[in-house]
């Protein structure tokens, strides 16, 4: 089976940036709407896919706007469930536990919050929906790390050294139906 372009882009800037946004609904700014659109202007793509969470919504729309081209809403999409720690400060919460978290997200979830493993899974199920078409989905960092996980097999504490910053693109080209069967074509911060 041939493979397919698989354009993962980080929404642009939101209105509150430094907290801990897994599940809060945080609209982006103009400028990081804006940044994103110039981001993906030299992508050739047939399908949009989004987060439903409107700092990744609101700039796929736009995207899409651009191009004549529907926005395929999915949460599977979704950052991470932060629980009670959405939309605090990393800084409000206690260092032990957050440093327990980001060594191991699997053990140490959020309060009420969710596993790493669950990102996986949900993250999984939404990459093997995927027609095997040119396709950028606008997601958010945690979900990003978790397809590079799934798709080319790097372990949790390297994904940490990929720098993800608002607006970062990351293209791969994906054969469906073979674990572990993508190779990184870019990473455009």
């Amino acid at each position: 089976m041939n493979s397919f372009p698989l354009h993962l882009l980080r929404h642009g800037a939101p209105l509150h940036p430094g907290l801990m946004l897994g599940w809060s609904d945080d609209a982006p700014t103009t400028e990081g709407i804006s940044a994103c659109v110039r981001q993906v202007a030299d992508l050739d793509v047939e399908r949009l896919a989004t987060s439903d969470l409107q700092r990744c919504s609101l700039t796929a729309s736009a995207i899409g706007d651009g191009r004549h081209l529907p926005v395929e809403s999915d949460p599977r999409w979704r950052e991470l469930d932060f629980g009670a720690w959405d939309g605090l400060p990393a800084s409000a919460i206690d260092p032990d536990a957050i440093g327990r978290f980001w060594n191991d997200p699997d053990l140490h979830p959020p309060p009420e919050g969710e596993r790493w493993a669950a990102l996986v899974d949900r993250i999984g199920a939404a990459i093997a929906g995927l027609a095997p078409c040119p396709t950028l989905v606008v997601t958010h960092g945690g979900a990003m790390r978790a397809a590079l996980h799934i798709l080319c097999g790097i372990p949790l504490p390297q994904l940490w050294a990929f720098d993800l910053p608002y607006g970062a693109l990351l293209s791969l080209d994906v054969w469906p139906g073979t674990p572990r069967a993508a190779r990184i074509k870019r990473l455009r911060a």
